[in-house]
């Protein structure tokens, strides 16, 4: 598996299931709507009132969930960073190739933020007939 496979696969799907811990360290999940960059980090955005802001806030660890059509998926843990300084519209810019709509809300919503997800571990399953698994540290 090469880092090109995991970014095509990714790259076919726009939605993703996270998770992060409460500050009582009770798991909580959310669907969120994600771009990835060349180098596997995933783009999202999300408001300063949402569970989500406040756990990773209080715990960056995260785990997501791309793709689970036909039985493949990708298993992702990383640590998220609130998007600030000279990158930030670097990362953005990949998240509003993927929702256009997304540079309106960031200018028109009060509170939302953008996150950055570094890769630490990823699988790739594939459970059908002849697949495989495979995974990939970081």
């Amino acid at each position: 598996m090469t880092k090109e496979f995991v970014y095509n696969f990714i790259r076919q799907h726009n939605l993703a299931v996270i998770s992060t811990l409460s500050k009582d360290n009770k798991p909580e999940a959310a669907l969120v709507g994600f771009a990835v960059s060349q180098d596997l980090e995933i783009v999202f955005d999300t408001v300063k009132t949402s569970r989500k802001y406040k756990n990773i806030l209080q715990n960056p660890s995260v785990a997501v969930v791309i793709g689970w059509d036909n039985e493949t998926t990708v298993q992702y843990e990383g640590i998220a960073t609130e998007l600030s300084g000279d990158t930030a519209a670097y990362y953005k810019e990949i998240y509003f190739e993927v929702y256009k709509d997304g540079r309106e809300r960031a200018e028109t919503w009060p509170h939302i933020v953008h996150f950055k997800i570094v890769p630490k571990w990823i699988r790739y399953s594939d459970f059908n007939e002849g697949g495989s698994i495979e995974e990939m540290k970081f």
